[in-house]
């Protein structure tokens, strides 16, 4: 591949070649040798840090990048049906240590967005940011109103510089993946798609609000339960003005246990509202982090012995979704886990993901039905969801099966969700929670009403057919009445091999008449040499070789396909 024909790499040229220059700085440019460019000689194969793994120092360069590429990192870190429950773990310590913009960048940027001076906006604003991260930074301020709010606002510059590095990424996939056996099997293209997709999303504040006013309108009639009041008047593509919460993150362990509140009961309802996000509404928060979630509560209520704090959610910019056809894959995986079906749970896993060639379905059956019978002798309420989760991963990433975006995500955000409530409580269990969904679920499956459903729906399909059988039945049966049935078989890529196989016949014979002829000394003949023997043979093993040359490059293609 000639880097120099491509447009975006011309372009970020200098980008470029510090981000090769960092990989090779820890020993890890060496998929590169194949590329024919000249100065990438000086970074292929350079000593790698003493002391670190080759995971510390993935991490290590993806920090020294920046922004977009830790970006991908905590990406990849919920991925580790892709890239190893190690090296998640490893990505899952990366942080964006973004410093925040100069007060005159801020303002800037607000007024630009809002369309004119941000006194006409706000009655007060705090141009000093109290939090920044990978994207934007936070500020407090004070709406004409009255009303206390929060503004998140884009860092300057940050879309340009991630789309230049979403250029380079996405070459330096598909150099990967060309070049590199071993980095092939991480799917990196597909993967950069992923990542662009993610990150594009985020970039855009618009998307967050409509997610807000979705999540709101989902729990409007919810106890105990609070998405923040965005504010569209106040918010653009790269400003978003949501209202302000006042209470103690749930990330503050310290401070919750101070409050006196009924951490079990916080746990529940969080648990709670995340389930019925995915299970309900198929429409979810896909980063239930602790940071994320604050504990809300009202001063003239909280002596009261019965009074229960609100849960108040963050962040809303990372959603997932699930589809009809998900959904039913996820109902029938519960039901076959319930049943301890090992061979229909690989059977969903094998439809919903994307199976190598020579998948090895007994293989996996066998590891399922292992895994089925060890959490099977656990109780519900001491039954270990995320560990059950990890080794479903685990035996998925064994078989290299690819899972969609959407699939890893929703088991990330199970694994988290736990991992949350159990920082709350330790005794919470999520599968005791999830229990009751399970057997909706079985219930709602084989209800008559899901069953006409699923009737409708493939009603034009049995029209179709009722229409088509019986001229096609008595078709079939005049003609084999009047002697005249045939079968026709089409054989699909048939001819390459019987061509392959003619010439190996061919290249065979051949060679077996030329030794013949060589080992008689047939005339003409030079020193003792058959010259008719020689050149025969030499033109056997010419056709061999070129036989062979044609069967391995099949193969490779068809592995690739």
């Amino acid at each position: 591949m000639d880097l120099t024909d491509v447009p975006q790499l011309v372009r970020n040229a200098d980008r470029f070649r510090e981000v090769v220059a960092v990989l090779g700085k820890h020993g890890l440019a060496d998929w590169l040798s194949a590329v024919p460019v000249p100065w990438l000689d000086r970074f292929r194969g350079a000593a790698p840090e003493g002391g670190l793994t080759t995971n510390a120092r993935i991490r290590v360069a993806l920090t020294e990048l920046g922004t977009t590429f830790v970006k991908l990192g905590q990406v990849l870190s919920t991925r580790p049906d892709l890239v190893g429950e190690p090296l998640a773990q490893e990505l899952a310590q990366l942080r964006a240590n973004t410093p925040a913009d100069d007060p005159e960048s801020v303002i800037h940027m607000v007024e630009l967005e809002l369309g004119g001076r941000i006194d006409e906006f706000y009655a007060q604003f705090d141009p000093v940011a109290f939090a920044s991260a990978s994207i934007g930074q936070v500020h407090y301020a004070t709406t004409l109103d009255g009303r206390s709010v929060v503004v998140k606002v884009q860092h300057t510059g940050i879309e340009r510089r991630m789309v230049n590095d979403l250029e380079i990424m996405q070459k330096l996939c598909e150099i990967a993946e060309q070049q590199s056996e071993r980095l092939r099997q991480y799917r990196p293209v597909k993967t950069m798609h992923e990542f662009r997709k993610t990150l594009t999303s985020e970039l855009d504040f618009g998307r967050e609000l409509k997610n807000m006013q979705r999540f709101r309108r989902n729990f409007e009639n919810a106890e105990g339960v609070r998405f923040a009041e965005p504010f569209p008047e106040l918010s653009s593509r790269r400003v978003l003005t949501m209202e302000r919460f006042d209470g103690v993150s749930v990330s503050d362990k310290a401070q919750l246990d101070a409050s006196g509140f009924d951490l079990e009961e916080i746990a529940c309802r969080g648990a709670n509202l995340f389930v019925e996000m995915i299970f309900r509404d198929g429409f979810y928060h896909a980063d239930p982090h602790p940071g994320n979630l604050m504990v809300l509560f009202d001063s003239e209520l909280a002596e009261e012995a019965t009074y229960c704090p609100v849960l108040g959610v963050l962040d809303c910019g990372m959603v997932g979704r699930i589809d009809d056809s998900l959904r039913e894959d996820l109902e029938l995986a519960l039901i076959a886990a319930v049943g301890q079906d090992a061979e229909k749970i690989a059977e969903v896993v094998a439809r919903v993901g994307e199976v190598p060639l020579g998948f090895d379905k007994p293989a996996m059956v066998s590891a399922i039905a292992d895994l089925v019978d060890d959490y099977g002798q656990q109780s519900l309420e001491n039954f270990d969801l995320s560990g059950c989760l990890q080794e479903i991963v685990d035996i998925i990433r064994e078989h290299r099966i690819y899972l969609p975006a959407k699939v890893a995500m929703l088991l990330k955000v199970l694994v988290m969700l736990e991992g949350t409530a159990h920082q709350l409580s330790p005794t919470f269990s999520l599968a005791e929670l999830l229990k009751p969904y399970g057997e909706r679920a079985m219930l709602r499956r084989f209800s008559p009403k899901q069953l006409y459903g699923r009737l409708k729906s493939t009603a034009e399909d049995w029209q179709n057919l009722i229409g088509m059988l019986p001229r096609d039945a008595a078709e079939i049966l005049h003609n084999f009445k009047q002697g005249k049935f045939d079968v026709h078989l089409q054989h699909r890529r048939l001819e390459p091999i019987v061509n392959r196989l003619v010439m190996g016949i061919l290249s065979a014979a051949l060679f077996v008449g030329s030794a013949s002829l060589w080992s008689n000394q047939v005339p003409p003949a030079i020193k003792g040499f058959s010259l008719p023997g020689f050149f025969g043979c030499a033109i056997a093993v010419a056709m061999g070789y070129s036989i062979s040359r044609q069967i391995r490059r099949s193969s490779r293609s068809t592995q690739d396909d």
